[in-house]
């Protein structure tokens, strides 16, 4: 016979799940249905923890979050110049991408410029980010090569890096190369962790991807977010991202979406696996947010929370950004639940 506890129709027990820590919780008819932990941290321009929830400490990849440094050596190097790549190229170089017509002609393009071609990508392919055009593909036959990997632009430029520099093209992503030996400086020029002491593990499109605490990724945001209000080379990065929203995700993104509305106040950048980091213009913040289980439905819910406490949108801005985020929706379209945020993020000062 089946123990009373399992048959228990007693549900006050959802106030205690609601309420397992900082979290977004989904509901479904007023009812908790899933909890996603959430944590947060809060970075000053010194690299100072002052703000967060949950567990700053946790560690996590940095996964395509780490964007924004990769693409900054073509500024440093003059790469962008002895190619002619665009602003809109460098934000590529930043992307997450839905393999849109637009983000396959930028990639494209960049290849051309440096005197390769596809077949010199070796981040392999997948279908797009947004269901929706996946489809789109998948119902014209399109052969997917890895100029539609999200991070097909990354790519480019770490080759193109790499040609600039007279390095060899070829084996570009592994762990020895010169081209991965400068994203690996960068990483510890931004953090404040010597490079010997950095985690090390292998990204989804095949490169070296970095393992640190969220106060650790908060800080190298804020570090990157003050040296472009200062005018530095990373300034030139952050106005690609933000002069070029699209170029860095596409349609239906909130990468997208944060910075068509909010233009230079904030830049963020996605990683998988429930991560989010970014900087905020003026005040020389940065901060990282991971989902604990990956959840992209609640990161993204997430980082409108988090934009929200930080005081960089405004309720109009949270409520058009979190639209057609937050609803559960059935087969019919209607809608049968919320995905809603759980937490506040706290701040020192």
């Amino acid at each position: 016979m089946a123990s009373a506890a399992f048959v228990s129709r007693d549900m006050g027990g959802q106030a205690d799940r609601a309420d397992r820590g900082p979290c977004v919780r989904v509901t479904r008819c007023d009812t908790v249905e899933s909890v996603h932990r959430v944590h947060v941290a809060v970075a000053d321009a010194r690299g100072r923890l002052i703000g967060g929830c949950g567990d700053a400490e946790q560690v996590a990849f940095y996964r395509s979050a780490a964007k924004p440094f990769q693409a900054l050596p073509l500024v440093e190097d003059g790469v962008l110049e002895r190619f002619g790549f665009t602003e809109e190229e460098l934000a590529l170089c930043c992307a997450s991408h839905n393999a849109e017509p637009e983000h396959l002609a930028l990639a494209r393009s960049m290849l051309a410029r440096i005197g390769l071609d596809e077949r010199a990508l070796a981040c392999g392919p997948h279908p797009s980010l947004r269901p929706e055009r996946a489809r789109e593909l998948w119902a014209r036959g399109a052969r997917l090569g890895a100029v539609h990997n999200n991070c097909s632009g990354k790519h480019a430029g770490m080759l193109a890096l790499a040609v600039a520099n007279g390095w060899p093209p070829g084996r570009y992503l592994e762990p020895g190369h010169p081209v991965q030996q400068r994203m690996l400086a960068e990483i510890a020029r931004w953090t404040g962790v010597a490079a010997s002491e950095l985690v090390t593990g292998t990204d989804g499109c095949g490169v070296v991807t970095f393992a640190l605490s969220l106060a650790d990724m908060a800080a190298s945001f804020a570090h990157f977010t003050a040296a472009a209000d200062a005018g530095d080379p990373a300034a030139r990065v952050v106005a690609a991202m933000t002069g070029h929203p699209f170029a860095v995700a596409g349609t239906g993104r909130i990468c997208t979406a944060v910075m068509e509305r909010l233009g230079g106040r904030v830049f963020v950048k996605t990683g998988a696996e429930g991560v989010y980091c970014g900087g905020v213009r003026g005040r020389g913040l940065g901060f990282a947010l991971k989902v604990e289980d990956g959840a992209r439905r609640a990161s993204d819910v997430a980082l409108v929370g988090v934009l929200s406490d930080l005081g960089v949108a405004e309720a109009d801005d949270i409520s058009a950004l979190a639209r057609g985020r937050s609803e559960v929706l059935n087969t019919l379209g209607v809608e049968v639940g919320r995905i809603e945020n759980a937490f506040r993020v706290e701040m020192d000062r």
